[in-house]
């Protein structure tokens, strides 16, 4: 499997230029600052109590279109050496900060509180809760992928 993914046109093509590498990882990083800069003020409003209904959905859609952007390039840059990634601790640590951030966000968003508060209502304890894990979460996952480098 890591084989065929290390074999795909796509690895072919960042590793063999400079330019489409530096593009991919130029995407990687917008969908970081998009998904970080979306997520953490809809966090901080949440645990400060503030109301935020009416730009809630769009946060939160932003935050998702960086997602979508961070683990698409995330695996095509994966892809140029995935033993190598395999074998970096700061890596397999930003996989599992990501599992527990998506699941994080997957609990909040089933909850009823969450329901409460984008309707207007005020944010529960426990979504409060779940608002500070996504805050301390991401910020986790975006220093452990600073980290990969220094391994």
């Amino acid at each position: 499997m890591l084989q065929l993914l290390a074999g795909w046109p796509g690895a072919d093509l960042i590793r063999g230029s400079g330019t489409a590498y530096l593009l991919v990882n130029a995407a990687h990083i917008l969908g970081i600052a998009l998904l970080v800069g979306a997520i953490l003020p809809l966090d901080l409003m949440i645990v400060a109590g503030r109301r935020a209904g009416e730009v809630a959905p769009f946060l939160v859609r932003s935050a998702g279109v960086g997602l979508a952007v961070a683990l698409t390039t995330g695996l095509w840059l994966f892809s140029v050496d995935p033993p190598n990634y395999l074998g970096n601790r700061a890596f397999l640590i930003k996989l599992a900060l990501i599992a527990a951030a998506v699941l994080n966000v997957a609990a909040l968003h089933l909850g009823r509180g969450w329901r409460t508060f984008v309707a207007g209502g005020p944010a529960t304890p426990v979504t409060r809760a779940a608002a500070l894990a996504s805050a301390a979460l991401w910020l986790s996952t975006l220093v452990a992928g600073r980290w990969i480098g220094f391994l």
